[in-house]
């Protein structure tokens, strides 16, 4: 899956294919959230801070570190 770079000093950069949006960690770390609608990604990508709208998603989706 393609990330893009997002302006945020918590998250390096994000993708999203199939209902599984992919996030990257200024760390390296990677993790997946899965069942995250386009709109749920289009929402997020909006969102006034990033942070703040991956911890809601943390409650929501299940999620995996993959690297």
């Amino acid at each position: 899956m393609q990330r893009h770079s997002v302006d945020s000093s918590r998250i390096a950069d994000v993708g999203w294919e199939n209902d599984v949006m992919e996030v990257g960690f200024p760390d390296g770390a990677v993790y997946q959230y899965y069942g995250v609608s386009q709109s749920e990604y289009t929402a997020f990508l909006n969102s006034p801070s990033l942070g703040s709208a991956l911890s809601r998603l943390d409650k929501i989706h299940r999620y995996s570190r993959i690297r």
